[in-house]
């Protein structure tokens, strides 16, 4: 028994032994096998790239499209390299490399198929593998076929235009198999688009017919370029024509009213700046009756605590405007108070000397900062979150920056108020502004009420600030360019009247964007006062008059 049992023990060594070298052999021959592949691929890669080694371009294309259809991994690297002449063959060895200039003459090359170093060549040692335009806007289409199946959402888009472009009608087939697996909406409207570019070129009558009446709701700029060539191409039959005339009114008329869309968007945004660079003014303007043409800096003021905090916080850009607000208000409405007890309370019921006296206030903030900051223009960058734009529709977008500026406008508006209707300080503020002879009867400290009224109203410009600082630059005389459109907003929309500010800011604001384009920025702002001169003949104390001390003064 005991010699069965070595035997057995024998028999299963002698099994895991074999089992073993099958094993090692196995995987000694993986890499083998894997090897054979790969320099089978590049062999054949390789012979696909030597067709570039021609005079004619049209067989450069042939061999372009070889390669694009290639699976090789340096396919993309190959063709980018062709489309931007670093694509030469060695002339010592005649074969296909990537070359790069050196700063004293001469290439470094590399081997195009297995991307090894070859060193570096004289000038005439490498010679490029010239392109013209056709066959240029056909790598692109080529490229941009590879690059359909990316990740990125937004490369795929940039290829499908990419393929519209380069006009390629061999690439008809790579857009319709991606089509069918195409998930992303934009995507999916992008390649539709391509499909109609090339469609919009059949020679089928029929299919050029279906492309244009589909047309009729593009407005991509290919597509327009497109339509108007047929229109007036003299080889197009008389329906194509006329088709094509139909579909470019169809687009015009789209594209018109976005555009007075977006005018109403850019003049409210406007608008939006003007009645919170207006809003404080009015609120001093109503209770005290002083014409502070130092409100301008007051702006400014908050547009540079904007920059410091952004200079103090580096790390926190996203959440810097959030931080200024506050500061900005502060700041501006701390200054505010300080010249308010400094100088205006001895000048209540003096207008002239207190326009005198605020202007020389404006330039002294003026000559501060410039020691402070310097006269140059400092830089206040906009968050993440605040670039870009929204896309509302094809062809109609809305810039984040002056969406939420349109926004934060609304917000401040609302919350001045309520402080306003709601607070103790606004049932003040309300009776000072109506009758302050009677406020300082029933024992309202007018003077306090002064101090807060014209600290609340700072605090708005300095948040105005803020908004300013992501449309202009941020200067010593930033605020200077509001001061005169803030002034006619109040008297516009009446003296102390917070919702006659808000309707006069939009409404001036929507007037001189509609006014730009057919006289000029300089000219409509011009306009605009004049309007305002004669409508303050006719009603003198603006749209919506205030009633009390303010409209008997």
């Amino acid at each position: 028994m005991k010699v069965a049992a070595r035997s057995s023990t024998r028999i299963e060594f002698g099994r895991w032994v074999r089992s073993c070298l099958v094993i090692v052999v196995a995987a000694g021959l993986v890499p083998c096998f894997g090897l054979e592949e790969k320099s089978a691929l590049d062999a054949s890669f390789q012979a696909t790239v030597d067709l570039l080694k021609t005079r004619s371009f049209g067989e450069k294309a042939e061999a372009a499209r070889a390669i694009a259809a290639h699976t090789h991994p340096r396919t993309l690297e190959v063709l980018t390299a062709l489309l931007d002449a670093e694509l030469y063959t060695e002339r010592k060895t005649d074969r296909v490399v990537f070359a790069n200039g050196l700063d004293g003459g001469g290439f470094n090359i590399r081997d195009a198929v297995t991307g090894e170093g070859l060193g570096q060549v004289g000038r005439r040692g490498a010679k490029k593998i010239s392109v013209n335009n056709r066959l240029r806007g056909l790598l692109r289409g080529l490229i941009a076929g590879i690059r359909l199946d990316d990740k990125d959402p937004d490369d795929r888009i940039a290829a499908a235009e990419a393929i519209a472009d380069g006009a390629d009608s061999s690439m008809r087939e790579v857009l319709d198999a991606r089509l069918l697996v195409e998930s992303d909406a934009k995507v999916i409207a992008a390649i539709e688009t391509a499909l109609v570019v090339f469609d919009l070129d059949a020679n089928d009558e029929t299919i050029r017919l279906r492309a244009i009446r589909a047309s009729a709701s593009n407005l991509d700029g290919r597509v327009r370029e497109k339509l108007t060539g047929i229109s007036n191409d003299p080889v197009a039959s008389e329906a194509i024509q006329e088709a094509a005339r139909e579909t470019l009114e169809s687009i015009e008329e789209t594209v018109a009213r976005y555009k007075t869309i977006e005018t109403v968007f850019f003049g409210l945004s406007l608008g939006s700046v003007l009645v919170l660079a207006a809003i404080g003014l009015s609120i001093t303007f109503g209770v005290m009756g002083v014409i502070n043409m130092a409100h301008g800096e007051l702006i400014m003021l908050g547009a540079y605590t904007t920059y410091v905090v952004q200079t103090l916080f580096p790390g926190a850009l996203e959440y810097s405007l959030l931080i200024a607000v506050p500061a900005a208000f502060f700041v501006s409405g701390l200054v505010g108070i300080g010249i308010e007890r400094g100088i205006f309370r001895f000048l209540y019921g003096r207008p002239l000397e207190t326009l005198l006296a605020s202007f020389g206030v404006s330039l002294v903030l003026q000559q501060a900062v410039k020691t402070i900051f310097t006269a140059l223009n400092r830089p206040v960058a906009t968050p993440q979150w605040m670039s870009g734009s929204f896309e509302l529709l094809d062809g109609l977008s809305l810039t984040f920056n002056r969406l939420y500026i349109l926004i934060f406008a609304g917000l401040i508006f609302a919350a001045l108020v309520l402080v306003l209707q709601r607070t103790r300080l606004g049932l003040e503020v309300r009776a000072v502004t109506q009758n302050r002879a009677m406020a300082r009867a029933m024992g309202i400290r007018s003077a306090r009420v002064d101090a807060l009224t014209f600290g609340l109203g700072a605090g708005i410009a300095g948040v105005a600030g803020v908004a300013l600082s992501q449309l202009t630059n941020v200067g010593p005389y930033l605020g200077r360019g509001y001061i005169v459109d803030s002034f006619m907003v109040v008297v516009f929309g009446g003296v102390g009247n917070l919702w006659g500010t808000l309707v006069a800011g939009l409404s001036l604001g929507v007037a001189n964007k509609f006014l730009e384009p057919y006289a000029g920025a300089v000219v409509a702002k011009v306009l605009v006062l004049v309007f305002i001169i004669l409508f303050i003949q006719w009603r003198p104390r603006g749209l919506f008059p205030q009633k009390g001390r303010a409209a008997e003064s």
